[in-house]
C-alpha cells in the first residue's frame, strides 16, 4: 500500500453518497433476502446515514483505540473494502467509521465490485478498478483464496499492516445460522421455504444481534491490535 493508493478510496461520508448515486444503483448487486442478483441495486444510503448516526461504541472501546493509535507504531489508517449489498458490510462498515473517528485514524474506502458482482473466487488482475486490492487482500482459509466484503486493514503511520478484519467477528457463526434460516421446513413448498426464509432473515438483521455482531468485531479488532503492539511491535 502506498500513500498514493490510499489516498484514492473515499471517505465515509463520500461512501454513503457514492451508495444513493445512479453511478452506484446501476451496479449490479445482491439481495441476501431473496438470495438473488438484482439490478438497480436498492438504496440503502439513508439506512447508513442512519445506522452511522446511531452506532455507539462504548467508553472502553473509545479508550482502547485512544490509547492504541498513541503508541509507537500504532494504527493511524484504515483500508475498508466494501459494497452496500452486503449486510456484513452495512453491520460493520458505521461502526468501522466510528473506531476510525474516536481514534483519529483516517479511513478510506474502496467497492470491491465493477458493474457486475463478483460472485466466486478473485478477479483477474487486469480487471481494472480495485482489483489490486480486492487480490491484496482476499479471504483465506484451507489453501483457498477469495474475494469478499468487508475487509478493514489496519495500518500504521507508514503503511505497515497490523492487522485485517475479514467479513464477521468469530463469535458469529454466520454460515450456520443463515444456512438454518435458508433450510426447508416440513411441509413447506419449495416457495414457501424462500419466501419464509426472507421474512426470517430480514428480522435477524433487524434484531438486536446485527448490533451485538457489529460490537464483538469492534472488539475482536481492538483485541488484535493489542496483541500485535505487544507481541510483534512494528519497527521503523
Amino acid at each position: 500500500m502506498t500513500p498514493e493508493r490510499f489516498a484514492r478510496g473515499m471517505t465515509f461520508d463520500d461512501y454513503v453518497k457514492f451508495t444513493g448515486s445512479p453511478e452506484n444503483l446501476g451496479r449490479e448487486g445482491f439481495d441476501v433476502r431473496r438470495f438473488s442478483l438484482v439490478r438497480p441495486r436498492v438504496d440503502w444510503s439513508g439506512f447508513l446515514r442512519e445506522r452511522y448516526a446511531n452506532a455507539r461504541l462504548t467508553d472502553d472501546q473509545k479508550a482502547a483505540i485512544t490509547w492504541l493509535a498513541a503508541q509507537p507504531g500504532g494504527p493511524a489508517k484504515v483500508l475498508v473494502l466494501s459494497e452496500d449489498w452486503s449486510s456484513d458490510c452495512r453491520r460493520d462498515v458505521p461502526y468501522l467509521a466510528r473506531l476510525a473517528e474516536a481514534g483519529g485514524l483516517e479511513l478510506r474506502i474502496f467497492v470491491r465490485d465493477g458493474d457486475t458482482m463478483l460472485r466466486k473466487g478473485l478477479p483477474a488482475p487486469s480487471a481494472g478498478g480495485n482489483a489490486d486490492l480486492v487480490l491484496e487482500y482476499a479471504n483465506e482459509k484451507n489453501g483457498e483464496r477469495w474475494a469478499t466484503v468487508p475487509v478493514a486493514v489496519f495500518f500504521t503511520r507508514d503503511f505497515v499492516e497490523l492487522y485485517r478484519y475479514i467479513e464477521y467477528p468469530a463469535i458469529y457463526h454466520k454460515d450456520r445460522v443463515l444456512g438454518l434460516l435458508r433450510a426447508a421446513r416440513a411441509g413447506e413448498t419449495e416457495e414457501q421455504t424462500k419466501a419464509r426464509s426472507g421474512r426470517d432473515i430480514t428480522a435477524l438483521l433487524e434484531s438486536p444481534f446485527f448490533d451485538v455482531w457489529a460490537r464483538a468485531g469492534i472488539a475482536e479488532i481492538l483485541s488484535a491490535l493489542h496483541e500485535r503492539l505487544v507481541a510483534a511491535p512494528p519497527r521503523g
